[in-house]
């Protein structure tokens, strides 16, 4: 047989279990009573009986008989006292304990009802967010205990959650926008150059240039976005990394572009600096510090790749002798497809780049419990500097202030 569905429920079985452990303690409390009565009183009916003759004295002083009455002894008469005492007794107290278990179920279902109101308030809340609106909160004000700790942590899981969804839905946003617009210029020049027939070969080769272009800054934005969804997965396995080993790998990737363009590469490394980490994800990192370096640096000048340790931090760091950045860009200079405003100097080049690289950077970074420090003037070039926590650093521990670059230097 099925049971009824409110059986089933935390509100009826704590109804049930206080009024079991109710009847129990009560029914436990009445029978040492009883016990302790029955063993105190020595409660015993009448067992002897004795025939006692009644007569009434006259005047004259003579005793008439009247009649027999059986008679017993005090004692006895006090045991059949104790022992209807006790029956009556017993009989009260059964019926007491029903009436007080059949009681304690109407009182058990209220207070458990009282007790569990937050937790229906916090399914209820539950119920009613979906994935496509984390506003709501659970927000338990007037109570206290577990059920308050519940819905805060909760509520912290959903702050999180609402986070990371709109941040997910932001990425989306604007990666949808960014690739619109190469795109559309791949179908402008498909149109207008080569599926007309009327186009010269100057317009198709143009357009050759043009689409090969933009199809180049699609991949590198796939590619951005991809790495940054991959270092947000929790796959990746860290192991012992040098940062050095690292700094040199990247700088080696870039000394063919490097050269290309009239620049030296010159490093000041310092050896065994090693620490927890993602090689590949750290060396892309340095790879996308050096990527702007060399793309924004004058011919003729310099692009410095340095690492070392300060206060027990180690640091890596990437400068070069570019046009800088203004102090008012710099706050947002690791967002997320941000290039700078239209009169910036390093915006010259805005079809060649993503604007995911400082973001994936900083995220990378931050993913190993770092930080990121950028030192940059406009027409003095720029240095960023990546710390790493050391191994028994403390989470609210912060990395030494200044540019260890010039220090080392």
């Amino acid at each position: 047989m099925r049971l009824p569905r409110f059986m089933h429920s935390i509100r009826f079985r704590l109804t049930v279990l206080y009024s079991t452990l109710l009847f129990l303690l009560a029914g436990a409390g009445l029978l040492v009573t009883y016990v302790a009565v029955e063993r105190t009183t020595d409660p015993k009916p009448i067992t002897k009986r004795y025939q006692a003759e009644l007569v009434k004295e006259k005047e004259d002083g003579r005793e008439i008989p009247v009649g027999t009455l059986e008679v017993a002894s005090v004692e006895e008469i006090e045991s059949e006292v104790n022992l209807r005492t006790l029956d009556a007794m017993r009989n009260y107290s059964a019926a007491a304990v029903g009436g007080l278990f059949v009681f304690s179920l109407g009182i058990g279902w209220v207070l458990s009802g009282r007790a569990l109101r937050p937790a229906r308030s916090i399914a209820h809340t539950a119920q009613e967010i979906q994935a496509t609106d984390l506003s709501r909160r659970i927000r338990l004000r007037n109570t206290r205990g577990e059920l308050r700790d519940l819905a805060d942590t909760i509520d912290s899981m959903l702050d999180r959650l609402d986070d990371a969804f709109r941040a997910q839905r932001q990425l989306i946003d604007d990666a949808s926008h960014e690739l619109r617009s190469p795109l559309a210029i791949i179908r402008a020049h498909l149109d207008a150059a080569l599926k007309s027939p009327e186009a010269s070969e100057a317009q198709r080769e143009r357009a050759v240039v043009v689409i090969d272009r933009a199809t180049n800054r699609m991949s590198r934005l796939v590619e951005d976005l991809l790495a940054t969804a991959r270092r947000s997965a929790s796959a990746l396995a860290d192991t012992d990394v040098d940062l050095t080993t690292i700094a040199r790998e990247a700088a080696d990737d870039f000394a063919v572009l490097a050269a290309e363009r009239g620049l030296r590469l010159r490093y000041q490394l310092q050896d065994e600096l090693v620490l927890i980490g993602d090689h590949d994800a750290l060396r892309r990192a340095v790879g996308n510090l050096l990527s702007n370096a060399v793309r924004l640096a004058p011919a003729g000048s310099a692009v410095t790749v340095a690492s070392g340790r300060a206060g027990g931090w180690p640091w890596l760091a990437v400068a070069d002798q570019g046009p800088g950045i203004a102090d008012d860009d710099q706050a947002r200079i690791f967002d997320r497809f941000w290039r700078g405003g239209e009169d910036v100097p390093a915006t010259d080049l805005r079809d060649r780049h993503t604007g995911l690289g400082l973001a994936i950077v900083r995220q990378i970074v931050e993913s190993h419990g770092g930080r990121v420090a950028l030192f940059s003037n406009l027409g003095a070039g720029s240095t960023f500097v990546l710390w790493f926590p050391p191994r028994d650093s403390a989470d609210d521990d912060v990395p030494p202030d200044g540019n260890p670059l010039t220090i080392h230097s």
